[in-house]
């Protein structure tokens, strides 16, 4: 019997491993920022702290930090672009590397982050897709230390519901997104909090929330990356503008 026990043990100890090694190495298999990313950014260069992607404003103290949470599998690179343009305006913008490229595993980087800079005193979180959800949970869990969320072609799950509460909160989507669609937006709409403001990009699609080329089962873009990134860009700012953060 000892001996029945000891090899159940065993097998199952290998299948453990193996089913491990085969999940890291699938989440390995990352989107890479496009080869093109540099023409977006000029001449910027990008700055890492503690595995963070970290774009502070020049030649000034930023009040707000915003936190961005990538989406599955996605390399917190091909975000840059947000982070080169809020921090211009005046913003400090933090994308993480995050547990086996799943935010959903690393939820609670954004306190290491907020006690990395213990001189800013207002915070927003946000995330892309999956990275959004893992956001949306942080902010659920942490509503006090937080002063906005911001939803990229994401919605809260149901354990996650806002109604009731006054956090901000701005949520982005896509007409042409396949992944996120605007169906389940509006079916999880109810979720958001009473101060929650949303906006569709017309002929967006799920990739071009960042900017690492196509994925499968996304809807097709009619407007350039480019494009797309300055209309999420410029919406993020003017709703940071509207609840003066």
């Amino acid at each position: 019997m000892k001996k029945i026990i000891k090899y159940i043990l065993i097998i199952t100890s290998l299948l453990v491993f193996i089913g491990f090694s085969v999940f890291w190495i699938w989440s390995e298999q990352t989107y890479e920022a496009s080869n093109n990313l540099s023409t977006f950014l000029g001449n910027d260069t990008m700055e890492y702290q503690q595995n963070w992607l970290v774009f502070e404003p020049e030649n000034q103290q930023a009040k707000t930090g915003i936190i961005l949470y990538p989406g599955a599998k996605v390399e917190p690179e091909a975000y840059s672009y947000y982070g080169d343009t809020l921090s211009k305006e005046g913003y400090l913008v933090i994308i993480p590397e995050v547990l086996f490229n799943f935010a959903i595993f690393d939820q609670n980087i954004a306190q290491e982050i907020m006690d990395y800079f213990p001189t800013v005193v207002q915070w927003i979180i946000g995330g892309h897709s999956l990275g959004g959800v893992a956001a949306a949970s942080f902010a659920f869990n942490n509503p006090t230390k937080l002063d906005g969320l911001i939803l990229l072609g994401s919605y809260p799950t149901d354990n996650n519901n806002f109604t009731g509460m006054d956090l901000p909160m701005l949520s982005i989507y896509a007409k042409n997104d396949g992944l996120t669609t605007p169906k389940e937006i509006q079916e999880t709409q109810h979720l958001l909090s009473q101060h929650a403001e949303l906006q569709e990009i017309q002929g967006g699609n799920h990739a071009q929330f960042g900017i690492y080329g196509e994925q499968k089962g996304d809807g097709n873009a009619t407007i350039s990356v480019e494009e797309q990134q300055r209309m999420i860009t410029d919406t993020i700012k003017q709703w940071l503008d509207d609840a003066n953060l």
